[in-house]
Parts: structure tokens; C-alpha cells; sequence
């Protein structure tokens, strides 16, 4: 595979941090400029009650007009069991995350704001507001919120498998215990995340920038079917003539694309890249950062790209073998590409969720996806959309598909000698 490139080894510079809690830092930029929400600000004052029968609320942006269940705190606590430790399924960056059941009969899960967390009212807001104004199948569903007081808290859709993480990261290998997740789950697991990007850049307006993709954030209902979770740090993104938004850097180490570490400037091939990162995770079933490794090993990313002939040793050994092999070049391939180095490089996620969409194919499915053809792991895959016999909307998508990866690749050749030399002088 000739397709990674080098990346700058800022991530071994960087101070450690735990990606599995998403540590985050604050920011003071609002993400939902001009939107006015029904939740006071300060957490000293008293927010508008809500009422106990959980009528609707208004929240106003602009011209719409979205309306969010509200709830009492007595609800969410009674619901919960007073947030009892048994019904704790979670914890991240914005608080703890529990299992109630609402006196309707209806499971849900409830975040509830830690006040000392690294996240706070602003992102609560944030969070609000982008999930009752986008609507998707990959998008976790937003029930309602509680304002009480001080208190805020989030209530979602119950999403019975928990995370990606929980199912990939950190299974035992013993007989008997969790099962790791088969190699087309994976690949369906990536292209509901994919369309759920594709979602946010392509057809929400404004556009919306997710900016903290990672492993944790992507839940599972219980046929596996994935979806987004946590906006709170979600940015509309640029309109008009602009090409990016400037903002203070947030997320989640090993997850954010290096220009927007470097400079700031945030685009939706930020996002792309951090679903390359998602996806090498789910080939290798490895953390994108673990100190528990070797040096060399401990950054995913920087471990897979500085030697392509490491190629055979990408796949998660608790698949023991059960794949497809030209299946695993595809989707490598395919990382590949969102991880380039150079944003202008990385593919849209339209074209993303077209490639995916033939690796989540059986084989009794697959057999005439021209993505499944007999080819080499160095090869660039641009003969797909040469192959015969295939009806025209497939050729389409196909030669989109080959024009995207060979333009990267093209890209790749011009600067692989200076991204190496850069990067082996900073290691």
C-alpha cells in the first residue's frame, strides 16, 4: 500500500492524554452564534420552570422555530432511581450518562452536567440546539432536557449496546467472554458513521462541522446499527465565499486533523480525517493512542504510516483470519485516504459512504462488486471503473469513486519525499 502518508510527529510532542475520557479543553467561542435558547446562561440563576406534564418548549434560531420536551429534575431523578450507581452506563467529558425509564414505560438514557467537568452550560446549549434542529437515522435522537436550577441534563433515545468502544477496544481474548465484532458488522458500524458525517456536511444547512469523532461517540442500538452522539462541541461550518472557521482547537487527541491542531482552522476534512482515524481502529481493533504499547507503537496513525510494508500486520487478531482479504485492502485504502496529510487531499464523505457501501456487502452479496476484484495491496484502485458488466449508476459511482483515490494518490507522490524527510528528522 503506498497510500500513507507521513504524518508530523506533533502527536509525540504533544502532552498525553487519556483519549479514552475525550479530554477537552473550554472554549469561549459560541458554536450557535445569533441563537437565542430558553435556558438561562448563569448557573446561579433560576431557569424557567418546566412544567411536570412535559409540555414543549420553544427554542428560536433565526426564523425556525424547534420544539424540545422539557422535563422537571424530580422526573429525571425518579426516572433514574435518584442516578442510583446501578443505573450508570457511561461517563465522558460532559458528565455521567444513566439507564431510566420515564413513568411512560419508555427506556431512555439521561447526561447529566458535571459542573467541575471539561464541559459546560455552552456546550449544553450547543447540544440542544443542533439535535433538535438535525434530524437523521445516524444521529442519536434527542427526547428532551431539564434546566432546573443548576442542574442540566440531556435526554436521548437508549441506545442498548453502549459505544463503538465498549465493543472494539480492550476485548478479552478468553473463550467465553465478549465476542469481538465481525468484520462486516465493522463495516457497517463505519458507513452509518460515514453517512452520518455526510449527513452534517452535505445536506444540513448551514453545514455542520462534528469536530469530535471518535470511537466513544459513535453508539450502537441492538442490531448494531450506529449512530453520532455528544454535539456539544459541534461548529456550523464556513458559508458563503469563507473556506474555514477559525475557533480554539477542541476534541479528542489522536482524533484531530494536524492543520486544524496547528492552526485552528476548522473544515469538514477535519471531520474526514477523524473517520479515517475511527476506521483504522476498526481494521486493527488498536487504540489510536495507548501508552501501554511499545514507543514506536503508542500513535496508531504514526505506527501505521511509517512503514507501508507493515500492511499484512493492520488486521485485528481477534478476527482471527475471518475476513475478506481484498475486503481489508479496500477499506485500508480507503483510511488512507482520509488520513492524508494534506486536507485538500482527503475525500468528501459522499465519496466515502460509496466506497463503504460495497465492503458491507457478504459475499454472496458482494460477488460482482467491483470492489471485491482480485487486486494487490499496493494498488491504487483505479481500474474500478473500467469493469464490465456493471449497470451505469454503479459505473458512476465507481469512476467517482477511482477519480477521488487516484487524485490523493497523485497528491501523495509529489509530496512523499518531503513529508518523509520532515517527519523522520522530527522522530
Amino acid at each position: 500500500m503506498s497510500c500513507f502518508p507521513c504524518f508530523s510527529s506533533q502527536g509525540k510532542k504533544a502532552r498525553k492524554i487519556n483519549s479514552r475520557r475525550g479530554a477537552q479543553a473550554p472554549s469561549n467561542a459560541s458554536s450557535i452564534p445569533s441563537t437565542q435558547v430558553q435556558v438561562s446562561e448563569n448557573h446561579g440563576d433560576r431557569a424557567r420552570d418546566a412544567t411536570p406534564n412535559k409540555k414543549k418548549e420553544s427554542i428560536e434560531n433565526g426564523t425556525n422555530n424547534i420544539e424540545a420536551q422539557t422535563f422537571t429534575f424530580r422526573e429525571l431523578a425518579s426516572a433514574t432511581k435518584n442516578f442510583r450507581p446501578e443505573c450508570l452506563v457511561g461517563e465522558g467529558g460532559f458528565g455521567r450518562v444513566y439507564r431510566g425509564q420515564l413513568s411512560s414505560g419508555q427506556i431512555i438514557a439521561v447526561k447529566q452536567l458535571d459542573r467541575n467537568g471539561v464541559q459546560g452550560n455552552k456546550e449544553f446549549l450547543v447540544e440542544v440546539l443542533m439535535l433538535s434542529l438535525l434530524h437523521h437515522p445516524n444521529l442519536v435522537n434527542l427526547i428532551g432536557y431539564c434546566a432546573d436550577g443548576d442542574q442540566r441534563l440531556l435526554v436521548y433515545e437508549y441506545m442498548s449496546l453502549g459505544s463503538l468502544e465498549d465493543h472494539l477496544l480492550d476485548i478479552p481474548s478468553c473463550p467465553g467472554e465478549q465476542k469481538a465484532l465481525d468484520w462486516y458488522k465493522r463495516m457497517s458500524i463505519a458507513l452509518d458513521a460515514a453517512k452520518g458525517l455526510e449527513y452534517l456536511h452535505d445536506k444540513a444547512n448551514p453545514p455542520v462541522i462534528y469536530r469530535d469523532l471518535k470511537s466513544s461517540n459513535i453508539l450502537l442500538q441492538k442490531d448494531f446499527h450506529a449512530k453520532l452522539s455528544d454535539f456539544g462541541l459541534a461548529k456550523l461550518g464556513p458559508t458563503g465565499d469563507k473556506t474555514h472557521v477559525s475557533t480554539r482547537v477542541m476534541g479528542t487527541y489522536g482524533y484531530c486533523a494536524p492543520e486544524y491542531q496547528r492552526t485552528g482552522q476548522l473544515t469538514a476534512k477535519s471531520d474526514v480525517y477523524s473517520f479515517g482515524v475511527v476506521l483504522l481502529e476498526l481494521i486493527t481493533g488498536r487504540r489510536v493512542i495507548d501508552t501501554n504499547k511499545p514507543n514506536h507503537e503508542q500513535n496508531l496513525v504514526s505506527w501505521v504510516s511509517s512503514d507501508p510494508s507493515r500492511y499484512p500486520e493492520l488486521v485485528d487478531p481477534l478476527l482471527e483470519g475471518d475476513f475478506p482479504v481484498k475486503g481489508l485492502n479496500q477499506a485500508v485504502a480507503i483510511a488512507a485516504m482520509c488520513l492524508q496529510e494534506e486536507q485538500t487531499a482527503r475525500p468528501l464523505m459522499s465519496d466515502v459512504v460509496t466506497a463503504l457501501s460495497f465492503l458491507t456487502l457478504t459475499p454472496q452479496e458482494g460477488d460482482t462488486s467491483p470492489l471485491l476484484l482480485e487486486s494487490s495491496p499496493d494498488s491504487e484502485y483505479t481500474e474500478c471503473n473500467t469493469h464490465q458488466g456493471q449497470d451505469q449508476t454503479a459505473e458512476d459511482r465507481q469512476r467517482a469513486l477511482a477519480e477521488a483515490m487516484e487524485w490523493g494518490s497523485t497528491h501523495t507522490a509529489t509530496s512523499r519525499a518531503t513529508s518523509y524527510s520532515s517527519s523522520y528528522m522530527e522522530t
